[in-house]
């Protein structure tokens, strides 16, 4: 449950990452032209997918250390610093 929910908000954070990243590389490449790639511009669909695994890999990963390293605490010390 706690890898689904930290995949959901990586999913949601690489979503709106998408959606920024796509906005800023079609700003500039209206205001810079070709000078700025030497090519058109644009986002392809497999960059936004590479995106959007990346961010939910790293949301999992990121969960992954507490879920490992909260089994071990004893309560007491766990509630000790609260």
């Amino acid at each position: 449950m706690f890898l689904f929910n930290s995949a959901i908000i990586g999913l949601v954070g690489g979503i709106l990452g998408v959606i920024l990243g796509t906005f800023v590389s079609s700003g500039l490449q209206m205001t810079m032209g070709s000078e700025m790639t030497g090519k058109s511009g644009g986002v392809s669909i497999s960059l936004m997918l590479d995106g959007l695994t990346l961010a939910v890999l790293i949301g999992m990963i990121s969960e992954m250390v507490p879920v490992y390293r909260v089994p071990k605490l004893k309560p007491v010390n766990a509630l000790r610093y609260e």
